[in-house]
């Protein structure tokens, strides 16, 4: 099992980054910031003018709430109204890790970080960049993934720059995010927990901390970020399939005149089908949530129309992968082939 919260020193040129980040959030700008997730676009979450900022310059519906990263659980109770006792065992246990737990807002949370709803996401990272950023900062960050709206989350600086070029005022380069889907997010607002978004705690860790299962969210109280039918998707066209159904699928697009590609764990899934790329395997599921949004991001690169994906099995994090796979290919078809 993984091992959340390690600390690693930060260099003396590290430290000048993040003072200069610091200085940046104080004044109301903008920090792309790598997390173990995604790299996160960060704004002051107690300034209004700042949040509206980043909501400008990602597209981003004012209505779709953000998360609130913070130095650590001892932030909790500042942040949220209520923190009932199943939220502070699942901070306790898997924070600084890749969960956000959902709880009623308090009086310090602006309206931009909520989407004007009462309840606030919040969690601690655990990357060490972002761990130092926080700490310098010694306040809420609030940070949405890196990149437009709607768009594939960046697991790497170069893509945030990409994505948003000089619309951020400061980028801080932590390497390749380590996990590479974004947070598990639990809804604490209720009498019983449930499940929004599957993410990097996965649900048999949330049932071995709690000793009961957590649902998933059927009618979710509440909104929560990454949560939109259609989300995380490339320019090209996502389609999932079944390994005997890739062939006669890549062959119905390529007699329409598209440029196919092809992504799936085991390489001898292609078989016979003709497609113009194959896009490096992943090695395991785990691997594939680490490098899912660069290759969806390499399908445009090579101007593909099409990626047909065969899913992993929805089991650990493999169900990430599947959610954010099912929301790509969500995307309306027609205004991504014509």
């Amino acid at each position: 099992m993984p091992q959340w919260g390690k600390m690693e020193p930060v260099s003396p040129s590290r430290s000048a980054e993040i003072d200069a980040a610091v200085a940046v959030l104080r004044r109301g700008g903008l920090v792309a910031f790598p997390t173990e997730t995604v790299y996160g676009l960060g704004a002051d979450a107690t300034n209004a003018a700042a949040l509206r900022h980043l909501y400008d310059v990602k597209g981003r519906p004012r209505s779709h709430p953000v998360i609130v990263h913070l130095a650590s659980a001892a932030g909790l109770h500042a942040w949220a109204a209520r923190v009932p006792d199943d939220a502070r065992r699942l901070a306790d246990a898997c924070w600084p890790g890749p969960l956000t737990l959902v709880l009623p807002r308090s009086s310090i949370v602006p309206d931009e970080v909520t989407g004007g709803g009462e309840s606030v996401g919040l969690r601690v990272p655990d990357q060490p960049l972002a761990r130092e950023l926080l700490r310098a900062f010694d306040g809420g960050i609030a940070a949405p993934s890196a990149n437009r709206f709607g768009r594939v989350s960046p697991t790497t600086a170069a893509a945030v720059r990409d994505d948003l070029g000089a619309d951020v005022d400061l980028i801080l380069d932590g390497g390749p995010c380590r996990i590479g889907v974004e947070s598990t997010i639990v809804d604490c607002t209720g009498d019983e927990l449930t499940i929004l978004r599957p993410g990097g705690v996965t649900a048999g860790r949330l049932r071995e901390v709690l000793g009961h299962d957590v649902p998933h969210a059927t009618a979710p109280r509440t909104r929560a970020p990454g949560t939109l039918p259609s989300h995380y998707a490339p320019r090209a066209l996502v389609e999932l399939v079944d390994r005997d159904e890739l062939a006669a699928r890549a062959a119905a697009h390529a007699g329409d005149g598209r440029r196919v590609g092809v992504l799936c764990l085991d390489p001898a899934a292609k078989g016979d089908a003709v497609v113009d790329a194959v896009l490096d395997s992943p090695r395991d599921v785990d691997d594939f949530a680490r490098v899912l949004y660069a290759r969806l991001r390499e399908a445009d690169a090579r101007q593909l129309d099409v990626l047909l994906v065969v899913p992993p099995a929805p089991n650990g994090v493999g169900e990430a992968v599947v959610d954010r796979l099912q929301r790509a290919a969500a995307a309306r078809r027609e205004s991504r082939v014509s």
